[in-house]
């Protein structure tokens, strides 16, 4: 196996817009194929049950696949982030999301496997996420991990911490 050839954020930046998703991870460029509509519906069904929620109560941003520059060397699009009025302000007019998102949703699938979502998590976390969400559509649970090391995984009705007062039915997340 040769050795690996890593990227800045300047260089990573200016790769071409090719359809694919794109992320740097310590230095590492990772093109990811397309999403699969299973994992887009999981996507869609996650904001659409947080995003009300969020914008009833002015708590910030919902959004799928926003890219987070973490460090100068990694950059990650969540599948679904949940943004705090700061870190939303801090990247206007034309900045990026510096560092990561109050909530990382991560949705594991063929190109998303255990051991990226292990590492993607580690680094949400060392970066600034008070949870990260990983939604296995095999297990139809979602575990949600905190920086403490605190983790549980749910199966019935998902609750935040960070979302007080918020709920929903995980099983309606792989429902057709």
């Amino acid at each position: 196996m040769g050795a690996r050839t890593l990227v800045t954020f300047e260089q990573f930046e200016h790769y071409p817009d090719d359809g694919m998703k794109h992320e740097l991870i310590q230095g590492e460029h990772i093109v990811v194929p397309p999403a699969k509509s299973h994992h887009t519906r999981i996507q869609q069904k996650l904001q659409d049950a947080i995003r009300p929620f969020v914008l009833a109560h002015r708590l910030g941003e919902v959004h799928i696949e926003a890219g987070f520059k973490l460090s100068s060397d990694t950059w990650l699009q969540p599948d679904v982030s949940f943004l705090r009025p700061p870190q939303i302000e801090a990247s206007y007019p034309n900045r990026y999301f510096e560092g990561a998102p109050a909530i990382a949703i991560e949705v594991l699938s063929e190109s998303n496997t255990p051991a990226k979502i292990a590492k993607k998590t580690k680094l949400y976390l060392e970066r600034g996420s008070e949870e990260v969400w990983v939604v296995d559509p095999s297990q139809r649970e979602v575990r949600i991990q905190r920086p403490d090391g605190a983790s549980r995984t749910v199966a019935g009705e998902l609750q935040s911490d960070v979302l007080p007062g918020w709920s929903f039915d995980v099983a309606s997340l792989f429902q057709n």
